[in-house]
Order: structure tokens, then sequence, then C-alpha cells
């Protein structure tokens, strides 16, 4: 087994720790976000299709809302778990949504 140098190690393990940090990292809004808009969906492009909803993002100084789509699922039983905003002590954060 070859050993790595120190250097590249202690980078490897930097780089590792900072994308966990990242990776559990929120922003906290302190404006409650907008209802949610109610959108036509237009016709899905295919029978596999699931639709997506849109939801408002913040982009540092406002919410901006962003459409809902079509999306394929990434396996045959997959459903989608709509994104959602949680309020906690600090103000509002964002839950993004994902595939289960």
């Amino acid at each position: 087994m070859t050993k790595l140098p120190r250097r590249l190690a202690a980078a490897v393990a930097g780089l590792l720790l900072s994308a966990l940090v990242a990776a559990d990292t929120r922003v906290y809004v302190a404006v409650d976000p907008p209802p949610l808009i109610v959108e036509s969906r237009p016709a899905a492009p295919g029978p596999h299709h699931v639709w997506i909803g849109g939801y408002h993002r913040w982009d540092g100084r406002a919410y901006v809302w962003v459409p809902g789509r079509w999306a394929v699922p990434p396996h045959p039983h997959s459903v989608w778990v709509a994104g959602h905003w949680k309020h906690a002590h600090k103000g509002w954060y964002w839950v993004g949504g994902h595939w289960r």
C-alpha cells in the first residue's frame, strides 16, 4: 500500500471537511416566504414525466419564483418529495426537493 505524502493527505482531508461543512450550511431568511403560486401545468412531454412544482428561492435580497417543470424520475418507482421552507429560531431556511 502506498502512503500519500503528508501535504497531499492534509489537502484531501481539508477538501473532505469543507465539503461536509458546505453540505450542512443553511442560509436563514428573516422574511416569511410568500404563498406558493398556483401554476398551470403544460402537457407532459412524455408518459414517464413527473411534475416538479415551482417554488420561491431566496436571491439574497428577495424571494424569486422558480417555475415548475417536467422531469423523468431517475428510477421507475421514484417519487418527487417537494422542497419547502422550514422555520427555525434563526429564521426560514430552504429544504431542497429530492427523489425518494
